[in-house]
């Protein structure tokens, strides 16, 4: 009798032995989360968030600036959803492999169609995976992994439309907690029909089977170097290959080809907040010719309401490709801007640096930990997965 895709993806997890690669990739992605987790810790969202359980709140703040990292492949934050629920409930590098690869394997099944249909395929895939590095954190067995998993598919959603407001972190605090949540669950007995793993997958219209080989991760993941949405990490790659070369005041226009697939969560055109215009890919070119670097004041709400940035967002005229595309790196990215004097500077960009194909330098590391807070770099020099759990509660105190 074959097993199921709950069961099958148990028994992964807990026969992962981790190679130095993976748990370099580990050690990686938990600075990272730390990071982008410690430069939010005075949002407006945190007091919100803290509603949640330990998991949820740490992911929701992790992912409030959308700077965290990113799997290609499966168009899913890993690190932010797998890393809190790892820590909630005790969890070194091995849980947090397993969990982020199972979301990996999760969120390639359920494929690019899934997440061109507006799911939000971190909460999706998020959720199941969530339980599983919670599941093996907490000691259990396969059975029981196994039925936390299913236990995870009723909260295992979460839609594009939120882009933009809140409501997109917190819905990744709702996986983390939801998969926290379910391994506790079946921790204390609660078993489910293991089938409903394969009918979740079948409604929300996964494109393939679980695939099982491969490294930890597969792929590896993309690390943000400015923290907005990652569909605009292209973009404002090839505006700064430009913008040196241009005065503002000279600007015409600002003509933008890309695959129109690439650009699927930028679905603010004229975005009037800080949190829209981290969704917005005529933004993202604007940022870059008014702030050189965007960075953390790009993205606040006077910045995106600047007179000159709203003149410049309606000088951006978006043309999109139709070609089938994978993830959001296909193709490739080119900027034309139009001067007054009727001349023109162009480039193309295939990819932007911190994607796995362009990893990031240890000088990019370093410079993002500082642009997190100037205690950042200290807090987590060589940070262990043991330690990290007691600096998150520190800094981010639950809710009295």
């Amino acid at each position: 009798m074959s097993l199921t895709t709950a069961e099958a993806l148990a028994q992964w997890a807990h026969s992962l032995t981790p190679t130095d690669t993976d748990l370099a990739l580990a050690q990686r992605s938990l600075v990272d989360t730390m990071a982008v987790t410690l430069a939010a810790r005075n949002n407006a969202l945190v007091p919100i968030s803290a509603q949640l359980g330990e998991a949820g709140h740490w992911a929701a703040t992790g992912h409030v600036l959308d700077f965290d990292d990113l799997h290609m492949e499966s168009t899913t934050h890993i690190s932010v959803v797998i890393v809190p629920a790892t820590l909630a409930t005790g969890g070194d590098a091995r849980a947090y492999l397993a969990g982020a690869g199972v979301m990996a394997r999760l969120g390639n099944a359920l494929g690019w169609t899934h997440y061109q249909s507006a799911w939000h395929a971190t909460c999706t895939a998020g959720a199941p995976a969530a339980a599983v590095a919670a599941s093996i954190a907490l000691g259990l067995s396969v059975d029981e992994t196994a039925h936390a998993i299913a236990l995870s598919i009723p909260a295992a959603g979460g839609v594009q439309q939120a882009f933009g407001t809140v409501g997109k972190p917190l819905q990744v605090g709702f996986a983390a907690d939801a998969g926290v949540r379910a391994a506790r669950l079946a921790q204390a007995g609660a078993r489910s029909d293991l089938r409903v793993v394969d009918e979740w997958l079948g409604k929300v219209n996964a494109t393939g089977p679980v695939q099982l080989d491969g490294p930890a991760i597969p792929d590896g993941l993309a690390i943000k170097l400015f923290p907005c949405c990652y569909a605009m990490q292209r973009p404002i790659g090839v505006m700064r290959a430009l913008a040196a070369r241009v005065d503002v005041d000279e600007v015409e226009g600002i003509n933008v080809t890309t695959p129109r697939g690439t650009v699927k969560p930028l679905i603010h055109s004229r975005p009037t907040t800080g949190l829209e215009g981290k969704f917005s890919l005529e933004y993202s070119l604007v940022a870059v010719l008014l702030d050189g670097y965007p960075d953390f004041e790009s993205f606040t709400d006077a910045q995106v309401q600047r007179p000159l940035a709203q003149e410049l967002i309606r000088k951006v005229h978006p043309k999109f490709t139709e070609e089938p595309i994978d993830n959001l790196l296909d193709g490739d990215c080119t900027v034309e801007i139009t001067l007054r004097d009727g001349s023109a500077v162009a480039e193309t960009l295939a990819l932007p640096p911190g994607s796995p194909g362009l990893p990031p330098t240890e000088g990019e590391i370093a410079g993002k930990l500082e642009a997190c807070g100037a205690d950042v770099p200290e807090l987590l020099a060589e940070i262990s997965w043991a330690a990290a759990a007691g600096l998150l509660r520190a800094q981010l105190p639950a809710q009295a």
